[in-house]
């Protein structure tokens, strides 16, 4: 009987660190994503970042021909910020039927995706 006592206990111990451990590996999973999300996130927003200075002095330009093509630099200005707002109102109304689903599908895929082993 007292073998048994102790088989039991044994078998406790072990269901007890086999829960530990899993909950750990789930932990590590979790954070090993997290990284990936945010590393490549980090790395889009750097990019996105430089292409907006990028835009911001094109369109500074761009005004500034437009405005001495008519005649009065504040034209060329009006002009490209009436192309910006119109662009902003097109956006605004595709945003979730294409923005927000695209930025949602890529967070998924970047959680799900599998990381390729070194040896393959």
């Amino acid at each position: 009987m007292k073998d048994k006592v102790i088989l039991i206990e044994m078998l406790i111990d072990k269901i007890e660190q086999y829960s530990k451990t899993t909950i750990e590996l789930y932990k590590l999973k979790a954070i090993d994503k997290s990284t990936d999300v945010f590393a490549s996130l980090g790395s889009r927003i750097i990019i996105f970042i430089i292409i907006a200075l990028f835009f911001i002095v094109l369109s500074m330009g761009v005004a500034l021909y437009l405005g001495e093509v008519l005649g009065k630099s504040y034209y060329g200005f009006f002009a490209v910020a009436s192309f910006y707002g119109l662009t902003a109102i097109i956006l605004f109304m595709i945003r979730k039927s294409h923005i927000e689903k695209s930025f949602n599908d890529y967070i998924v895929n970047q959680i799900f995706k599998e990381k390729k082993d070194a040896g393959n």
